[in-house]
């Protein structure tokens, strides 16, 4: 697994980028085809909290889904907008900006983006590229710099969203917007609000931005948060559900709170094809939240590298000099970050079956953000 430094050091080598066919199992050419389709297995009605109803073939709610479950969940699409290629590229840097430093910042940018169009190539018919709201209905819009900001959670969307507000002008600076402000303020807007017309020109003219992380990091990292702290929300609808399908003996009082979710269980939840309850947005995969093969990002991010990417995307879209990336950690501060030591504690609880299972499901934003294999004896 790939610290900020070697994580580079492999990128620097990635200016061009081949895609072996043995490189890939049968199981993984399925989950990405379902995925570039637009219809993954998390997409049937079982799937997102749905059950038939023997008696009559209707489907009912097995989960009553309010106000902030319908935003956590994968909207459908009502319209469709056909679009060929992104017509933003980087800014160039000039003579006094090309220092060492920032030229390999600059080339790394290059060949992640070239590693995204490869692979996207090779596993996507891009002929007729269309794109919905529900592809767009994760992306943050800052028109006064032009800005789109794909937010993957998990991988540092809170401070994003906080230096959005002060591009915005909402706030003076990133350090003293509360977590509640930045989820729940409705400050920003989000790229599906608009209309046709006006999705279409911000995609075809608005620095699109990505910033994602090592898939296994990020899901440990989603678990500790949602399930191993007090939660009103996530307790309830997702832990009551998975005790209920995959503790046995569970004891009354884990099946009327839902508090106590084991990994393994959360595992157990994440790879059935039937879940009883259905996909998060803090679990999905970077492809389904952002479709980077159907839209064209122009800087990718990595939250290993996050304060010097970060700053380095400011600069280019021409920030305040005195904006920086906030690097506090939003919530349990207390708390240690989850490194990949932490993360690699809670995939030893699982057989080797299981960690095989977790990595095909996240195997192509491994492969497509070049991340390497979390486990050796993985294939």
């Amino acid at each position: 697994m790939p610290n900020g430094k070697s994580g580079k050091a492999v990128e620097n080598l990635v200016t061009t980028f081949q895609v072996r066919d043995r490189d890939i199992s049968a199981s993984h050419i399925e989950i990405s085809l379902a995925q570039f389709q637009g219809l993954g297995r998390e997409e049937t009605p079982a799937a997102f909290g749905l059950r038939k109803d023997e008696n009559d073939g209707k489907d009912t709610s097995a989960v009553s889904l309010h106000k902030r479950r319908k935003r956590l969940l994968i909207k459908s699409p009502f319209f469709m907008i056909t679009m060929n290629s992104s017509s933003v590229t980087l800014p160039v840097l000039t003579s006094v900006e090309r220092n060492a430093n920032w030229n390999n910042l600059y080339e790394i940018q290059r060949a992640r983006k070239g590693l995204v169009q490869n692979v996207c190539s090779k596993y996507k018919s891009n002929n007729r590229r269309v794109i919905t709201p529900a592809h767009v209905s994760r992306i943050y819009v800052e028109d006064k710099h032009k800005i789109l900001y794909c937010e993957v959670p998990k991988a540092g969307c809170s401070n994003w969203k906080r230096v959005l507000m002060v591009l915005n002008g909402f706030a003076s600076s990133a350090k003293n917007i509360e977590h509640s402000t930045v989820h729940y303020g409705n400050y920003l807007k989000r790229l599906d609000s608009f209309d046709q017309k006006g999705i279409y020109k911000r995609l075809s003219t608005y620095t699109k931005v990505l910033f994602v992380r090592e898939p296994f990091e990020r899901l440990v990292s989603a678990f500790r948060d949602k399930f191993e702290h007090p939660n009103n929300y996530y307790h309830p609808v997702f832990g009551k559900a998975i005790i209920s399908k995959y503790r046995v003996n569970a004891s009354q009082e884990a099946l009327r709170t839902g508090s106590g979710v084991t990994f393994k269980e959360f595992i157990q939840y994440l790879m059935d094809v039937y879940k009883p309850v259905g996909m998060d947005i803090h679990w999905d995969h970077v492809n389904r939240l952002c479709s980077p093969c159907l839209i064209d990002y122009d800087f990718i991010g990595k939250f290993e590298s996050m304060e010097e990417d970060a700053n380095f995307f400011l600069h280019l879209i021409g920030a305040p000099k005195n904006l920086t990336f906030p690097t506090f950690k939003d919530r349990h501060s207390n708390e240690e970050r989850t490194t990949a030591q932490i993360t690699q504690s809670y995939f030893t609880q699982l057989p080797h079956s299981e960690r095989q299972r977790t990595y095909d499901f996240y195997y192509m934003d491994y492969f497509m953000f070049n991340y390497s294999k979390p486990f050796e004896d993985l294939y």
